[in-house]
């Protein structure tokens, strides 16, 4: 090094595995970030609650999820209508404002 002359990039900066460690770095960074939102999703083993889900809706691939507890139930649909014994319990209808009533069948009407 010469007395007078600024030296700003020393030996060790000229070194390209420097620029390598902090790009892995970024990337430590990046999973310990993507670890956090998995633990957060709502699918997660270790997630506290019941919930159901429903995917693909109204397609023939449709697919309900229930979590009680610690037990997972999948449903699939077959993408045909069901047959079976019964009888009918009621009708839903659907308003103008996109809500659904239901009314059983044995309900009495009320003015």
């Amino acid at each position: 090094m010469m007395p007078g002359k600024l030296n700003i990039l020393d030996d060790d900066d000229s070194d390209p595995m420097l620029s390598s460690i902090n790009l892995v770095d970024v990337f430590l960074v990046a999973m310990a970030i993507l670890m956090i939102a998995m633990m957060n999703h709502p699918m997660n083993e270790l997630s506290q609650g019941d919930f159901t889900m429903v995917r693909d809706a109204g397609k023939p691939t449709m697919e309900i999820v229930v979590k009680e507890g610690k037990k997972l139930s999948r449903f699939q649909s077959t993408g045909v209508s069901s047959e079976g014994n019964g009888m009918k319990a009621g009708t839903a209808y659907r308003l103008n404002d996109g809500s659904m009533v239901y009314v059983p069948h044995d309900a009495e009407v009320q003015p």
